[in-house]
């Protein structure tokens, strides 16, 4: 069994995202990030992705407000945002507080500066195979299996959970002809019936699950070899963090899986940085 260790692959992406941006000689790139209210998870991302530009050398500005702020004038900022130029990218931090719809919000981002691959514009492009900005996560996830030279062409991938964030994504980039890609993928979810959705995950070479449920994959559910990427981040009552794999039993089938934390997360991260880096190599005209 092999570690597809997140953290080492980010700080190899980000190392060369450090590079470009010091040899440029130029102004570097700059990330807008908009929290609202302080929800404890959103905080310790946002320290992750203020961290990340730090090492990458890509300035960030945090702009904070707290929950009662109105949609009307979350989305004032936002159209602020997108006409300043000096931003080339901006996330607004998930979730946001009841009142305010997501998708409103989503969709007032610039494609331009949708670094979180979350418009409705870029999603488009993605699914139809063009150059876009990817959801970070889903893009993450193919970088780390390219760092680990991991073969998808003609390979049979599983994806547990459909949400857009994730699910969705990964399993039509996966699907596509990228460099990471070619793959045949199933997209299972929580209306998979259960013998239906073991069925399929005996016979993947590839698992993606993210579903959100601590021990959802079990040894059962898997063949010899497989390699497994667990999305899921789930809190145990000691404040242990926990996937949605039940790791010390599925991972002595595995060839390739990833830890929890330290896997998925980290490339997600590296994922804005690199969406970010293209923002800024367009805006300026240097080659992609």
């Amino acid at each position: 069994m092999n570690i597809l260790d997140g953290k080492k692959a980010s700080k190899h992406l980000i190392n060369q995202i450090k590079s470009e941006v010091t040899e440029s000689k130029i102004i570097p790139p700059k990330m807008g990030i908009i929290l609202v209210g302080n929800n404890p998870a959103s905080e310790t991302y946002v320290k992750a992705k203020i961290k990340a530009c730090k090492e990458s050398g890509i300035l960030e500005e945090l702009i904070r407000f707290e929950d009662t702020i109105t949609e009307e004038e979350l989305i004032s900022k936002i159209q602020e945002i997108n006409n300043d130029e000096s931003f080339n990218g901006l996330i607004v931090q998930i979730p946001l507080p009841k009142h305010i719809t997501a998708n409103n919000i989503i969709n007032t981002i610039s494609p331009d500066k949708d670094i979180d691959g979350f418009h409705p514009y870029n999603f488009g492009k993605m699914a139809l195979g063009q150059k876009s900005f990817r959801p970070a996560t889903a893009y993450g996830i193919c970088k780390l299996l390219q760092f680990y030279q991991i073969e998808t062409k003609g390979k049979h991938c599983v994806v547990i959970g459909r949400s857009n964030i994730v699910g969705k994504p990964i399993s039509i980039m996966l699907g596509n002809d990228f460099t990471i890609g070619n793959a045949t993928v199933t997209l299972t979810h929580i209306e998979t019936p259960r013998e239906l959705l073991i069925k399929q995950t005996q016979m993947a070479d590839i698992i993606i699950v993210a579903v959100g449920i601590k021990d959802f994959l079990t040894s059962d559910m898997v063949k010899d070899g497989v390699i497994i990427i667990d999305v899921g981040i789930n809190k145990l009552e000691n404040g242990k963090i926990v996937g949605d794999v039940d790791y010390e039993n599925v991972s002595k089938k595995c060839s390739w899986i990833t830890p929890v934390p330290g896997g998925v997360g980290p490339m997600t991260i590296s994922g804005l940085m690199i969406n970010t880096l293209i923002s800024w190599k367009i805006k300026n005209n240097l080659p992609i």
